[in-house]
């Protein structure tokens, strides 16, 4: 069973804690999130730090406990660094331009897509074959960066489509005659 809420979160300077009836609130400089907690878990704020501990010595409890820690650990660095995810377009006319709140989108289609993203989340295009995701949600970045690669997942044969930066497409041989 993993221990990995035996080790408390340290909370960084500039980091508001608020708990309240069954959620957890962090303010930080880039935003701020909330999580709505689960009964088995007692959590304890003292000095600058975050305890965590299974109310009972149920086996989802515990569990409980060490998955609230990690949730608790990824909106902490959200709220101090935030999170962002590097994605390539690979193909010839490939397109991507950020405008506000909608991404346009030319992925080889007979039509354009423009993907309207969600409260939160920001995108750049520092070039037009790079998009960058960023937000203070790991999950929301994550999804978001997830559904604009869906569009057009990278082939096998030619490589082409939307990847996240640094993914290897594995490469199929063309079929023989």
């Amino acid at each position: 069973m993993s221990r990995i809420a035996n080790s408390p979160l340290e909370v960084p300077k500039g980091v508001e804690v608020k708990l309240a009836s069954g959620t957890l609130s962090l303010k930080g400089g880039r935003g701020s999130l909330s999580l709505a907690l689960d009964g088995g878990v007692e959590i304890a704020h003292e000095d600058a730090e975050l305890r965590f501990a299974p109310r009972n010595d149920e086996k989802r409890a515990h569990a409980m406990a060490g998955t609230t820690r990690a949730l608790v650990r990824s909106m902490l660095i959200g709220v101090t660094e935030g999170y962002q995810k590097k994605l390539e377009l690979q193909g010839v006319g490939y397109r991507a331009q950020a405008q506000g709140k909608k991404l346009n989108l030319t992925l080889g289609f007979s039509h354009p897509i423009q993907y309207e993203l969600p409260e939160g989340i920001q995108v750049q295009t520092p070039s037009q074959t790079e998009i960058v995701v960023s937000g203070i949600d790991k999950q929301l970045v994550g999804q978001v960066a997830a559904e604009i690669r869906a569009f057009r997942r990278p082939e096998p044969y030619k490589g082409k489509g939307v990847r996240y930066s640094g993914e290897r497409v594995r490469r199929k041989e063309a079929k023989k005659k």
